[in-house]
């Protein structure tokens, strides 16, 4: 593992005995360099959408983990927070709870001309994620040619 995987799994180890004493779940952690400062990022999620209140209740109790365990060298924010509307796909278990629901999936290379698709996921394995489009067609994309897969979300 490199260091950022191994922050991020130290992360997530603290993390998810607070989660589950809250009734939260951990969506995903990140730790990531943006504009020359590091940020430890926490997405945690619940059933109906995570409040401000969570996303501080899960802060005070990571916080002074975080400072006691003391394992990331750089001067860095911790941030908890929602992952959005548009949170993107990333472990199985994301993929499971979204069957059913609509995705957006961009594609590396266009495909017969387009590189977005809308459409409800209907299938997934390790290697591809199917949708049927608005016109009841139904396309099977091979997970390493996405760019991105999120819930799509309409206002």
């Amino acid at each position: 593992m490199n260091k950022k995987e191994t922050i991020e799994a130290q992360a997530e180890e603290l993390l998810i005995p607070i989660l589950e004493r809250l009734g939260l779940e951990l969506y995903d952690v990140e730790y990531v360099k943006e504009a020359g400062n590091y940020y430890l990022r926490a997405y945690i999620d619940k059933e109906g959408g995570v409040t401000i209140d969570d996303c501080e209740a899960v802060s005070r109790e990571f916080s002074p983990m975080l400072d006691e365990k003391n394992f990331i060298d750089d001067v860095y924010t911790m941030e908890v927070s929602s992952p959005g509307l548009g949170r993107p796909l990333r472990r199985e278990r994301d993929y499971e709870k979204s069957v059913g629901r609509e995705l957006e999936i961009h594609t590396y290379k266009a495909v017969d001309g387009d590189k977005i698709f809308f459409g409800i996921l209907t299938a997934y394995d390790r290697d591809t994620v199917t949708i049927r489009e608005e016109n009841g067609n139904e396309r099977t994309f091979r997970r390493p040619d996405l760019s991105m897969i999120r819930l799509a979300f309409d206002f």
